[in-house]
């Protein structure tokens, strides 16, 4: 039961201001990007699914004493019907219930947990898989096709980096905005990461070492 006590904190903070059920229309969604820079171009339509998700970022150490990303886990909370001018602060509420979460409390629990749950807010998940279409490193993947969409075997998308920019603020702990392409599945032809919280590994290690940064972000995914 430990692996409820995140949903239970986030639930328990955001009913203060009354979060409605999911599955609204999000047709007045307006994706907001920083202005002069080239790598993140506003969609002219609306998103199809709009979400927090809630996770770690993983990497290992090489040779050089840095860290390099292999990867992510996160579960995807579905935030459509929130008012848009709260989604940041619902990201916020977010993040700070995982980083306060109960040592000992991964994301595969919570995922775990949420999944024996009904008409819980979940969409899907976040995960990387081995690149499906050169065989060679790994693609990230939102995958609807246990919670939200399930039975529709192809609800996911795998996508490939097409643009990133620094966090607009602390940079140094948030992780990058992208967007992303979907080269594979049929969720969306577009997926964007913004509004992120955490993520990002210190500057320095040991050759070898592995380590999970919690993070939280919005993702926006367009067809």
């Amino acid at each position: 039961m430990i692996a409820l006590a995140f949903l239970l904190l986030f639930v328990s903070s955001a009913s203060a201001w009354s979060i409605p059920a999911s599955g609204c229309s999000i047709s007045n969604v307006v994706l907001s990007l920083p202005p002069n820079q080239t790598q993140l171009i506003a969609p002219s339509t609306p998103p199809d699914f709009i979400s927090i998700g809630v996770g770690v970022q993983n990497y290992t150490c090489g040779t050089t004493g840095t860290f390099a990303s292999v990867g992510a886990v996160a579960e995807l909370f579905d935030i459509s019907c929130l008012k848009p001018s709260t989604f940041e602060h619902a990201t916020d509420l977010a993040f700070n219930a995982w980083e306060n979460a109960p040592d000992g409390l991964t994301i595969q629990k919570i995922i775990h947990s949420l999944s024996l749950l009904k008409n819980c807010g979940i969409l899907g998940q976040h995960y990387f898989i081995p690149n499906p279409i050169t065989g060679s490193g790994l693609s990230p993947k939102w995958d609807f096709t246990s919670a939200s969409k399930k039975g529709h075997p192809n609800a996911f998308v795998v996508g490939a980096r097409a643009g990133g920019i620094p966090a607009p603020t602390n940079p140094g702990t948030n992780v990058d905005w992208l967007v992303l392409n979907g080269v594979q599945g049929d969720l969306a032809t577009q997926i964007f990461r913004v509004v992120t919280r955490g993520g990002q590994p210190p500057t320095t290690c040991t050759a070898g070492q592995s380590i999970s940064v919690k993070y939280a972000s919005q993702y926006c995914e367009h067809s």
